[in-house]
């Protein structure tokens, strides 16, 4: 399959995407309940359009425009959302992504990355100014997230599969908590 060689690495993840076997592990939405581990089975559609070139002086970025829907199996409701974009940086050989999902925080994330891998992953850390994240109020005391981390894999033209952490800093727990989703997507549009 052909993809544009101006995205580098992000080439092939345009198109639409859907996916049923996600896995994620989360606290619970019980404070009552010490905010104990709890997993549910998701499906989720992902949706990559291109932003063409984007220009920053003497910096030049391709980029992806990104959506993501989330429900919990058996939900016809939404239980997450995300918007951003996901930019390849081709003379630094960088690929960042900056999202947000409607709870007030925003990410961005980033790592190293040759053009024709077909692997990467990214990370972003609370208070970092490069790649960080930023909360309302509510969510920095009640779920920080210190960091922030998801590896992709495209383990074929049409089948991707992520597995995302966000390390959270719970209220009145010392430990961090590991939220992880994960998820393979079949590619059904677009390329």
């Amino acid at each position: 399959m052909q993809f544009d060689a101006n995205l580098g690495p992000l080439g092939p993840l345009l198109g639409i995407w859907e996916g049923d076997k996600g896995t994620d592990l989360a606290s619970s939405d019980k404070p009552e309940n010490n905010r104990q581990p709890v997993t549910s089975k998701y499906r989720e559609r992902m949706v990559f359009e291109p932003t063409g070139r984007v220009d920053n002086h003497e910096q030049s970025l391709y980029g992806l425009r990104y959506s993501t829907k989330v429900w919990r199996i058996g939900s016809p409701d939404p239980f997450h959302e995300e918007l951003g974009y996901w930019l390849w940086d081709a003379a630094s050989e960088l690929v960042v992504r900056c999202f947000m999902p409607p709870r007030g925080m925003t990410v961005l994330a980033g790592g190293n990355v040759k053009a024709t891998a077909r692997e990467f992953s990214l990370e972003a850390k609370s208070g970092d100014e490069v790649f960080g994240v930023c909360s309302s109020p509510f969510l920095t005391a009640e779920f920080k997230t210190m960091r922030y981390n998801v590896t992709v894999k495209l383990l074929d033209d049409d089948t991707l599969y992520y597995d995302e952490h966000t390390w959270l800093k719970l209220k009145n727990r010392d430990d961090l908590f590991d939220h992880r989703d994960e998820n393979t997507l079949r590619r059904v549009s677009g390329s």
